[in-house]
């Protein structure tokens, strides 16, 4: 099962900010950074964004119940308020089970984990007990970054900065889109008797 209810949206939404600065943000200066990488337009750039998150999440066993998060976007600028023909998007993910304090270490190793092992280099770790983070960054100018919002709800992102504007379509459950869940539906409640457990994994 991968819907429940997962984050508020509001968080989420700083969590967008955050992968959209890191993955460039946008502007000239952004795009001088990464220039010889692929042109990406903004449906290839959501499809491997997507498939990110879906890897992501299978990775992490014992499973968890999850929800697709609001779909971000936002314009690059050339620093003169003036369209430059990219965006920047980014896709997210909502975990709904509840993961306890002393679990939210061993999902950051198996994520943190996971992205190595997929050619991500991991940018930054936050080991804090309760508002863990961690970031990583591909070769090809993709981003990722899970963090734990206030309320210890989970949610990871993959974004990508100034692909070329273009259509594009989103996964069926999308919030936004048809069937997909409203904002009041994603806060975590789905219990686990692995991640929901107050008690330390055992060494």
């Amino acid at each position: 099962m991968r819907r429940g209810c997962g984050t508020v949206r509001a968080l989420g939404c700083v969590l967008v900010a955050a992968v959209l600065a890191a993955c460039g943000g946008g502007g000239e200066q952004g795009r001088e950074k990464e220039k010889g990488r692929p042109t990406v337009d903004m449906q290839q750039a959501g499809e491997r964004a997507e498939a990110i998150l879906d890897g992501t999440m299978a990775a992490i066993q014992p499973s968890v119940t999850w929800s697709y998060g609001f779909p971000m976007k936002e314009a690059c600028s050339n620093g003169l308020n003036r369209p430059t023909g990219a965006m920047s998007i980014n896709r997210t993910r909502h975990i709904l089970t509840v993961v306890s304090a002393q679990r939210r270490g061993n999902l950051l190793g198996v994520v943190q984990r996971y992205w190595e092992q997929h050619g991500f280099t991991i940018q930054s770790v936050t080991p804090d007990r309760d508002m863990p983070s961690i970031r990583g960054r591909s070769s090809d100018g993709f981003t990722v970054a899970l963090a734990v919002g206030t309320i210890g709800n989970v949610h990871v992102s993959a974004g990508y900065s100034c692909a070329e504007d273009a259509p594009m379509t989103y996964p069926k459950g999308t919030p936004g889109e048809p069937g997909g869940p409203k904002a009041e539906e994603l806060k975590p409640r789905v219990r686990s008797d692995f991640w929901s457990s107050e008690h330390p994994v055992a060494s």
